[in-house]
């Protein structure tokens, strides 16, 4: 049999065409691009998925203002945003006495914690894309002072505020809502980031995430959107197809050190956002959203910087999902569409938000 002269088979390399990896600076880790098996960006559906139409207040939810929850409380007859203590929370405040016996197979200890929802609005139909960014805002102020309250508790070292937006993405119930999850121990993802800011911060004197913004607006290529304040972007290194992430332009370390205009700014961005995101297939998109910011460990971070990721699932349609399988579970993190092609798609969807158009 003749073998095939390799040498002839040589081309220049096009990130379009061939495969190739990407480096993740925050996580020190690589993600496999294939965009040879999407040759065209996809531009969507355009009929609208079957969508159930929420009332401003459901008698049977246990998030609705003046409703009993599951526990039999009662939620007070809230107006905006409303913060309680999670009735079937995955963390105990309680402080209980362990024997430290490890083994090199055989590690645990207790962890320590405190949970809490957050319901953005008392309508139970809205979403943030449907909410005013001034009621968006206030979420922020409340994100601000849970932050500051969990972390002034000295067994919190880590608050991590997110949401989980859809039933794909195991969200139980409808109601515009969020969670706190603040614990004892800094966890893996967040303590991994923290180690891949700080190397780079010492060795560069400055923060990663703003020289990446930097050269990111400089590229003008995977930015979303951008205000006075904060830039929405597709990273380079996304691993979901619609994959982003909001940065302070300002170096802040976490929440509190945000201003009530740059605060603003942050829940406008989120809003438009979030808007694109449920045009891009014209259905109430899932997601799952949160915050990385420094610990409440009552160290000094200088080397963290402010930034929210969102990681939704949707491919190609309402239906049609991407799922961490196979390659992904074993080997590393894969895509198809690249970074820079779900950037130009998201960067051309409207502003406006599909029900009211």
């Amino acid at each position: 049999m003749e073998l095939m002269n390799t040498k002839e088979m040589k081309s220049s390399f096009n990130q379009k065409q061939h495969p190739h990896r990407r480096y993740n600076p925050l996580l020190d880790e690589w993600i496999l691009v294939s965009p040879q098996r999407a040759n065209r960006p996809w531009q969507g559906q355009t009929e609208k998925a079957a969508e159930e139409k929420l009332p401003a207040y459901d008698p049977n939810c246990y998030l609705c203002s003046g409703n009993l929850r599951v526990n039999g409380e009662r939620n007070p007859n809230y107006k905006g945003v409303f913060v309680f203590e999670n009735d079937f929370g995955s963390l105990m405040k309680d402080n209980v006495e362990f024997s430290d016996e490890q083994s090199d197979f055989f590690s645990l200890k207790p962890e320590r914690g405190i949970n809490r929802v957050i319901c953005f609005s008392e309508n139970h139909s809205l979403t943030l894309p449907e909410m005013e960014v001034d009621d968006i805002k206030k979420v922020v102020d409340v994100w601000q002072e849970q932050y500051k309250e969990l972390g002034a508790e000295d067994f919190i070292n880590h608050v991590q505020i997110f949401e989980n937006k859809g039933s794909v993405m195991g969200c139980s119930n409808p109601h515009p809502h969020g969670q706190i999850w603040a614990q004892s121990s800094i966890p893996s993802t967040v303590l991994r980031t923290q180690e891949n800011l700080k190397k780079y911060f010492e060795k560069n004197g400055s923060s990663l995430l703003e020289d990446y913004v930097r050269k990111e607006l400089e590229a003008k290529e995977r930015i979303i959107l951008e205000n006075e304040d904060f830039v929405a972007l597709v990273p380079f290194w996304a691993v979901w197809p619609y994959e982003t992430m909001i940065v302070s332009k300002r170096k802040a370390e976490n929440i509190l050190q945000f201003s009530d205009s740059e605060k603003l700014s942050l829940a406008s961005i989120i809003k438009d956002l979030t808007i694109k995101y449920d045009n891009l297939f014209n259905i109430s998109f899932p997601y799952s959203a949160g915050i990385h910011q420094s610990p409440t460990d009552g160290k000094e971070h200088a080397e963290w910087h402010f930034h929210m990721h969102f990681y939704p699932p949707l491919l190609r349609s309402a239906e049609v999902k991407k799922f961490m399988v196979g390659y992904e579970m074993l080997a590393e993190p894969q895509r198809d569409i690249t970074p820079e092609q779900s950037a130009e798609i998201l960067q051309h969807l409207s502003a406006v938000h599909y029900k009211n158009v």
